[in-house]
């Protein structure tokens, strides 16, 4: 077969929902809400451009399920139905060429810079590590209380985004936030049910999967994006997450996506060049895992990070290992990428590690993601995004922005 019709079949998940191809538009972090975290006409816009492209899911960008807990400047929350019409017409734009569109669900817990909120919240009032304190406060343990209000929070965001019209839910369970600190040994060092043995560390993501279903219908998705492992010593490691996605698999769950990494070692960020060739030769970071998963449970797979070609993503899917592409920076420079190839065309990526010179710079991955979410930004406005970064510049551009994000909202708490 063809690269164009391996990646042209439909997939059919456990609920019986249809995804029409194997592409899938990872969740990248837009920042294109309101300074007060409402909906905007952007995110309809930016979700049109993909759903115009060819793509067969979209996910959102990470919405935060509690308005005092943001992990960025300008995300977006849906803890009510206050924005209820525009939020259809979000899910109208994303579903607007046949593909799904699933709304991704998280809470930061103590992934949240202090100019958001200075008394951040996570299992354990456990810190960053040293040189991050600046940017993020220790935080505080959570009560029991606490952990089960912030429970019933994903279930009352996934039934409004169902009521919206989306086709799912993504729980992000991944890149260090609140789900993934509470199934981490290092960031979770609670002594009660909701710690301590890996068993009670994955309580509070089944509870949160459970209540979700419960909110929802059952043609309504649920996902999560998961890590592979947390890549830090004494943290979430590899047979661990097994453990989970197996737990999940017995519980139904329509899709797993593989990713890794938190804050204190961004593996979800970083470009190509930093990961060994054997990986590199077959494009995609996760893929060997994902392999390992294929033996333990049957539950479909998406696998994000590193995919570059047309012929690289067909192969992952020919080989079994992977059900759909996760594609996340291609799409933020290239947004028709899927039409193209199912058009046939023999795709390469024009994506490339930006480099300002600096190397301090450089090894810091959320510098390069700013820049990619400025080419959301330019999308959201009907404008076509940057393929090739400008350095230097591209440093002084999203410095500038996250500036003028972070004193507005500082203000805006102020008042």
């Amino acid at each position: 077969m063809t690269p164009a019709q391996t990646l042209s079949q439909s997939l059919t998940l456990p609920n019986g929902a249809v995804i029409p191809n194997r592409f899938a538009k990872s969740a990248m972090s837009e920042t294109l809400g309101t300074i007060d975290n409402r909906m905007t006409q952007k995110l309809v816009t930016l979700y049109r451009t993909w759903a115009q492209g060819g793509v067969g899911l979209s996910i959102t960008g990470n919405v935060m399920v509690d308005r005092h807990h943001i992990g960025e400047p300008q995300n977006v929350v849906v803890d009510d139905e206050r924005d209820l019409p525009l939020l259809k017409t979000w899910a109208e734009a994303g579903t607007a060429s046949g593909g799904a569109i699933w709304m991704q669900l998280n809470h930061p817990g103590k992934q949240i810079p202090k100019m958001l909120n200075s008394e951040p919240v996570s299992p354990s009032a456990i810190p960053f590590r040293k040189e991050l304190q600046s940017m993020f406060g220790t935080p505080r343990a959570l009560t029991g209380d606490e952990i089960e209000a912030i429970i019933h929070r994903f279930a009352v965001s996934a039934a409004v985004a169902e009521k919206a019209g989306f086709d799912g839910v993504q729980i992000h369970g991944a890149h260090g936030y609140l789900i993934s600190q509470f199934l981490s040994p290092h960031h979770n060092q609670r002594d009660d049910e909701w710690g301590g043995s890996a068993e009670n560390r994955m309580r509070f993501l089944l509870s949160v999967y459970r209540a979700i279903r419960k909110a929802t219908s059952t043609g309504f998705c649920v996902g999560i994006k998961l890590n592979s492992a947390d890549f830090q010593r004494g943290g979430f490691t590899e047979e661990e997450s097994l453990a989970v996605i197996k737990a999940l698999s017995n519980e139904g769950i329509d899709l797993v996506e593989i990713s890794g990494g938190n804050y204190e070692n961004p593996a979800m960020a970083k470009g190509a060049g930093s990961v060994k060739e054997s990986i590199r030769s077959r494009e995609a970071y996760f893929l060997e895992f994902a392999e390992k998963v294929r033996q333990l449970a049957v539950v479909p797979l998406m696998v994000t990070g590193g995919f570059r070609t047309s012929e690289g993503m067909a192969l992952a899917i020919a080989s079994g290992a992977t059900d759909l592409v996760g594609l996340a920076r291609p799409l933020a420079v290239e947004p028709d990428l899927p039409n193209r190839i199912l058009s046939g065309e023999s795709f390469v990526s024009v994506v490339k590690p930006i480099k300002t010179g600096i190397r301090v710079i450089d090894n810091m991955a959320l510098m390069e993601v700013s820049w990619y979410a400025r080419q959301l930004g330019r999308m959201g406005k009907g404008r076509q995004p940057r393929q090739h970064d400008r350095g230097l510049w591209s440093l002084v551009e999203v410095l500038g922005v996250m500036t003028t994000r972070g004193v507005r909202t500082r203000l805006r708490a102020g008042e």
